[in-house]
């Protein structure tokens, strides 16, 4: 496939998602594989204003919806109460299509690392909340990322608050 089919590939998924008239279920499948497809080839150079960017950050937003304030609790999975690794491997799964591993640290072994300048929607951000634990959350936009607190729940932080600035471990595209 050339360069130029690709471009035209990526354009019209932006905008069957940016349309937003045809249901979510019928499409996902079909933009799962095309999203498979072209996530292989995004480097740490590629533009952040990429079509595909838009839909994953779309879909990280629909997740939080659905998430936003389910508790914290440490080996949760559902509603009643989540740790942020399943939270990871939950929103992989749903919108994806991608099995990811069950805790923080076998997630951080996935993908490439890159810098915290490079980030796009759907890369995951690390941290060292202590002398053995490891936190993770996907990063959004804007410096922020979508995550479990332990005082908040499923809720959306900035990479550069005091906290999470002092934390920070790595970030990891998959």
């Amino acid at each position: 496939m050339s360069l130029k089919h690709i471009v035209i590939l990526l354009l019209s998924v932006g905008m069957i998602v940016g349309c937003n008239t045809v249901p979510r279920e019928k499409n996902q499948e079909k933009i799962s594989r095309h999203w498979h497809k072209s996530r292989l080839n995004l480097s740490e150079e590629t533009p952040k204003h990429n079509p595909y960017s838009y839909f994953v950050r779309d879909r990280l937003y629909s997740q939080y919806e659905e998430w936003r304030g389910v508790r914290y609790r440490l080996g949760g999975s559902d509603h009643s109460g989540i740790d942020c690794s399943a939270l990871v491997k939950i929103i992989y799964e749903q919108e994806f299509g991608m099995t990811l591993p069950r805790t923080a640290l076998s997630q951080a072994n996935l993908g490439n690392e890159i810098s915290q300048n490079g980030l796009m929607p759907g890369d995951l951000v690390f941290f060292r909340t202590g002398r053995s634990s490891r936190h993770v959350g996907i990063y959004v936009e804007n410096r922020q990322f979508l995550h479990v607190s332990t005082s908040q729940g499923v809720t959306i932080s900035q990479l550069d608050d005091t906290y999470w600035k002092s934390r920070y471990w790595k970030s990891v595209r998959i």
